[in-house]
């Protein structure tokens, strides 16, 4: 029999956030610190935004 397509859908969709969240970008305390300041002064930089 046949699996539901709802089921391998759901099991691709939990691969994908698991290789998101493990390759995502950390930043360091004093970038964070940055990037709020630049954006209180309105530049914010593209790449946050990807």
């Amino acid at each position: 029999m046949r699996q539901k397509s709802g089921t391998s859908k759901d099991a691709a969709d939990k691969l994908v956030r698991g290789i998101k969240r493990k390759t995502r970008k950390h930043y360091s305390a004093e970038e964070k610190i940055r990037i709020v300041l630049a954006g209180l002064r309105g530049r914010l930089p593209g790449r946050l935004f990807l």
